[in-house]
Parts: C-alpha cells; sequence; structure tokens
C-alpha cells in the first residue's frame, strides 16, 4: 500500500513538471507577438486497467494523475501601434497565411512584418507572407504601401493585391510548429477582415496569473516530495523495527 501511495504521489510530480514546462513557456513569450498561451489538460488514470473480478479479491483500483494533453487559448491579445508600415494586426478572428520552409502552409497571429532583402513581405523568422495570389515583393518604385482594412494592398504603381486572412471552424485542432505558429487542415477564407496597418497583436499571456500558477506548482511539487521523503523514512524505519525482532 505505501509502494502505491508513492507511484501515485509521482504520477503528479511528472505532471506538476509537464506543466512547469507549459508555463515557463508561456512566460517566455510574454513578449511575442500574436503568441497563445497554452494550458496543460489533467485526466484521471485508473489502474488496474484490465478486468480483475475473477480472482477471490479483487485488486484496488488506484488513481493516478495523467496529463493528458495541452490546449491552446485563442483569446485575442490587445493590439499595439509599432509605427511600422508592414506591421498589421487582426481585429476578431483569423489568421495570416505564412509558407514555411518545408513548403506547407503556416497559420499565425504574428502580424510582426517585414521586407526581406529581396523585397519580399516575410515575418521575423523569414517565412514569406502570403497574399491571395502568393507571396508578394516590393520595390522602389511602389513607394508608401497603403493596406487598407480589408487587406488591400495599394501603392504608387495601383493595387498589389490583398493579404490572405482564413479561420477555421475548430481551432483547437491546430498543432502548434512554432512559438506563434500553427499548422492545421482545412482552412477557409475570412470574408470581413478587419486590419489594422502599423499596428501588432501582443501576446495574450497574463503575467499575473502565470505568476500565481508558477508559485501554485512550485508548493505543489515540494509538497509532495516531501510526503514521499516521509513515506520512504516510514518505510525504511517499518524495516529496521521487522528486521529487529526478527533477530
Amino acid at each position: 500500500m505505501m509502494e502505491n501511495a508513492q507511484l501515485v504521489a509521482l504520477s503528479r510530480q511528472t505532471a506538476l513538471r509537464n506543466q512547469l514546462d507549459v508555463v515557463a513557456n508561456n512566460m517566455a513569450n510574454i513578449n511575442t507577438s500574436g503568441y497563445k498561451s497554452q494550458r496543460a489538460v489533467f485526466q484521471e488514470f485508473l489502474m488496474p486497467v484490465a478486468e480483475a473480478s475473477g480472482f477471490p479479491n479483487a485488486d484496488q483500483t488506484l488513481s493516478y494523475v495523467h496529463d493528458a494533453a495541452t490546449f491552446t487559448d485563442f483569446e485575442i491579445g490587445a493590439i499595439k501601434q509599432s509605427g511600422n508600415e508592414f506591421d498589421l494586426a487582426i481585429e476578431g478572428d483569423g489568421f495570416f497565411v505564412v509558407e514555411r520552409p518545408e513548403g506547407e502552409q503556416g497559420y499565425t497571429r504574428n502580424g510582426a512584418f517585414h521586407l526581406d532583402s529581396q523585397g519580399m513581405l516575410v515575418t521575423a523568422e523569414g517565412q514569406a507572407v502570403l497574399t491571395e495570389t502568393g507571396p508578394i515583393f516590393f520595390n522602389n518604385d511602389d513607394g508608401k504601401v497603403e493596406i487598407a482594412r480589408d487587406g488591400t494592398i495599394s501603392t504608387a504603381q495601383g493595387v498589389r493585391g490583398r493579404i490572405q486572412i482564413v479561420d477555421f471552424e475548430n481551432p483547437q485542432t491546430l498543432e502548434q510548429v512554432g512559438d506563434a505558429l500553427f499548422a492545421g487542415a482545412a482552412p477557409f477564407p475570412v470574408d470581413n477582415i478587419r486590419l489594422h496597418q502599423g499596428a501588432v497583436e501582443q501576446s495574450n499571456v497574463e503575467g499575473v496569473m502565470e505568476m500565481t500558477r508558477l508559485i501554485e506548482i512550485q508548493r505543489a511539487y515540494s509538497s509532495i516530495s516531501q510526503y514521499v521523503k516521509d513515506s520512504d523514512d516510514l518505510r525504511k524505519q517499518a524495516i529496521s523495527t521487522l528486521g529487529k525482532l526478527e533477530a
């Protein structure tokens, strides 16, 4: 029974350690534009999972802690003016579409864009930002670049294209493949696009809440560690006592 209690405690420690990694990653991205905070999801795992009712004394069911998954909080962050004419922020739902190095499309809320050495509109990581017709390049003849609320791109040479914005039926199906980058299937175009030029969406991480979670995790981990130590000391004492009695 004592060993079972320690195994349950160890399962909780493992879950807490993984939860700590999630919170630490949120804290590390508190200043990452368009970042969406992550949350750990836990569930009860019962042992044994096999049917044991055929035995004279059925096995006792033990309840372990299992960190089943993480989910993304897609709550929209605050929009902050940046002054960079290529920065964009989405008002409402939707994602920018970018071209990942693997050749697949990625989706992000991080609109901190700039021009690379070839004049292509890219993300901070150098991934091409896609319009409805693909990547877009600018040159000196374009002059000032203006991006309307509906994503239409205009320069001195006229209308150059329209920023592609898509959404998903269930964003929770998206797979996080970067700090603020996701991969997924079956995107659909957003009809009512609302963009802010010269602004970026800030991370939706709440520093105070994450710090509170961090303290709670550390306290819980310390408490369980002390329990495991006390249980181990008790077992050693019991073995020592029984050894003296047998002698």
